[in-house]
């Protein structure tokens, strides 16, 4: 492998990690706070997908002079169309909040399903694709022969942007301080005042806005179908996994070497090898360190 085809692997892995990593933050804050398996987080990124799409297309349609700046309209509209959906939500969850874990799985299993079937009957089982800016076309070539799309360079300065918001937002502010003691003693945080209901709203809605933020950037480099949150989910949850729960910083590293892994060996191999490869390597490393790789100690 020369050096302009490894740089190119190493930053096709590096754009699909950004992906990831927006799908996987959300799983991992809502995981992390609550202990609440979303099986319906790939459909609010499919929500967050079409969001983006009635934008595009509404700009087509009235405002076509602007139709370049449609993007960053799109974006906030995303985050908060699946924001708000996160938030009703887990409000109607409230009744299963006793409830043992498995039968919260069913129950965004069957939203999940729900979801799928509502955007085959509002937007057809085709496909659907978002144009794409004309100052997001074409590649930025450093050196000959390495050519990085606009585009993936765009969701990299984004992500890094969204991240480093998360972190401000849990680690600098009051609503993360009360968030991060709900995830270490839920009983204790409710003695002192905590009210841990509101958090745990905050928290699923904010989940559910990353992911509505992953799907407005899948558009920008696939279409969209009632199944394209399927696609993601799988590999988020090994993310979270593999990464340890409740862990922001495990979640990031997880991500991006897991999407390292999975470029390269599909580059090596194929497809189907690379995603067994992966899941080996995932399955034995878990096997000596369960709690993922940097797992925080939680009190109990």
């Amino acid at each position: 492998m020369n050096v302009d085809i490894f740089a190119m692997q190493l930053f096709g892995g590096l754009s699909f990690a950004t992906i990831l990593l927006l799908m996987a933050l959300g799983l991992a804050i809502v995981f992390g706070l609550m202990g609440v398996i979303n099986m319906a987080h790939g459909e609010i990124m499919a929500l967050g997908a079409y969001a983006t799409f009635l934008v595009a297309h509404f700009f087509e349609v009235y405002l076509p002079g602007a139709m370049h700046f449609y993007l960053l309209c799109a974006i906030p509209l995303a985050f908060l169309a699946a924001f708000v959906f996160g938030l009703v939500l887990e409000w109607g969850r409230h009744p299963l909040v006793l409830q043992p874990a498995a039968r919260h799985a069913a129950c965004h299993l069957g939203i999940s399903l729900i979801m799928q079937q509502a955007f085959r009957t509002i937007f057809g089982a085709q496909e659907v694709t978002v144009p794409l800016t004309s100052w997001l076309d074409g590649a930025w070539e450093p050196v000959p022969g390495i050519q990085l799309p606009l585009n993936r360079i765009f969701i990299i300065v984004l992500t890094i942007v969204v991240s480093f918001a998360i972190y401000l937002l849990f680690f600098k502010t009051r609503m993360g301080l009360r968030a991060r003691a709900v995830t270490q003693n839920r009983a204790i945080a409710e003695v002192m005042g905590i009210n841990t209901r509101r958090v745990d709203m905050f928290t699923f809605a904010l989940g559910s806005g990353l992911a509505g933020i992953a799907g407005a950037v899948f558009t920008m480099i696939g279409s969209t179908n009632p199944s394209t949150g399927q696609l993601y989910i799988v590999d988020s949850f090994i993310v979270v996994v593999f990464g340890g729960v409740a862990s922001i910083l495990g979640t990031v590293a997880s991500s991006f070497l897991i999407a390292q892994i999975q470029t390269t060996f599909e580059y090596l191999t194929t497809g189907s090898y690379a995603k067994v490869i992966l899941m080996l390597i995932v399955v034995t490393i878990l096997y000596f360190r369960p709690t993922g790789l940097f797992s925080p100690e939680v009190r109990t």
